[in-house]
């Protein structure tokens, strides 16, 4: 065989073998994957972000999360969507990140769309609306139509914390004030620990808070609940109605959702984005997991990317409206 053609042959059995692996992903991964979390660590986020990372190392080895924090959120996912787009770095993308943000912030550094390949949504977590007792019970308020009967008869005189401009519990009083056509101001914070500090201190007078960080204050009696901002009850809190059932007609449609999921830079193969979705929607199915995100009043959500990525544009679309309604802007 001469040499020419010894090398020839050995061309294509190399070419022959190299896309059937590369497809099948049999070489991904090869590294540790990093998990950028767009937020500061002891959040809703970063705790479910660690919990899912411990639990793919049998399936995927060592999963680092690291925080690169700062914009609201778009410091980190900005810094994803501009990495190789290769699986070894992703992004645990929010609400906020990828359907609030585009329309509060003038000039975005991403598209929440175009920059980034969905994996899987993780889960979903209630907002809850909150009020102190002794407000609530100075007010008269009671429930949800009797908070909108003293709104109405006194427009403007209540005030609802949030953790800043754009949050969700920001956009759930915004919702609120634009489907039952009432006015309250509001206050927003640096952060949804010190806007609850304002509640209780008596700062404000009530707030949309994360199901996860109101509960303990819920249980405990320092703030009373009056109905949860999705579609559906929450399981931790199952006698608590949604704002929906609680506001009848003028709360039909209510729903503003926490939500986060899984995602990487644009252009990622679909092989590895194909075995993420696997290895993640196992993890997120186990009864640990599902322990683990309870206890932070998040209910898993596990998706096919597809389902995911039309998620998210429904997501971007509704609160295009919420947010223009609200008014509000982070130049």
């Amino acid at each position: 065989m001469s040499r020419r053609l010894f090398l020839a042959i050995a061309a294509a059995v190399g070419l022959a073998a190299s896309p059937p692996a590369l497809a099948q992903g049999a070489a991904y991964p090869s590294k540790p994957i990093r998990l950028i979390v767009p937020y500061p660590p002891g959040g809703p986020l970063d705790a479910a972000a660690r919990a899912l990372a411990e639990r793919l190392k049998d399936s995927l080895g060592t999963v680092i999360v690291e925080n690169r924090a700062g914009a609201g959120g778009n410091v980190g996912a900005d810094y994803v969507a501009k990495q190789p787009a290769d699986g070894y770095t992703l992004v645990i993308g929010a609400v906020a990140t990828h359907a609030i943000n585009p329309w509060l912030f003038s000039k975005l550094p991403y598209d929440p769309i175009r920059d980034f390949a969905p994996i899987t949504l993780i889960a979903q977590v209630p907002n809850v609306l909150v009020m102190p007792p002794e407000t609530a019970t100075k007010l008269a308020i009671d429930s949800v139509p009797s908070l909108i009967a003293y709104m109405r008869r006194n427009p403007g005189k209540l005030s609802y914390a949030s953790g800043g401009n754009g949050s969700g519990g920001h956009m759930a009083g915004e919702l609120l004030k634009s489907m039952a056509q009432v006015s309250m101001v509001h206050i927003p914070y640096a952060g949804a620990a010190p806007a609850q500090l304002g509640l209780l201190g008596g700062q404000t007078e009530l707030m949309f808070d994360n199901l996860a960080s109101a509960a303990a204050n819920i249980r405990a009696g320092k703030l009373r609940a009056f109905a949860v901002t999705t579609a559906r009850r929450a399981p931790s809190f199952p006698d608590l109605p949604t704002m929906a059932e609680a506001g009848g007609k003028q709360l039909a449609g209510f729903d503003v959702t926490t939500w986060f999921g899984v995602m990487a830079p644009a252009g990622t193969p679909q092989p590895i984005v194909t075995r993420l979705n696997e290895e993640m929607r196992k993890a997120l199915v186990t009864s640990e997991m599902r322990e683990r995100l309870a206890r932070m009043g998040a209910e898993p959500a596990p998706t096919a990317p597809a389902e995911f990525a039309a998620f998210m544009r429904a997501e971007l679309a509704k609160y295009e409206k919420v947010v223009k309604f609200s008014g509000a802007k982070v130049d």
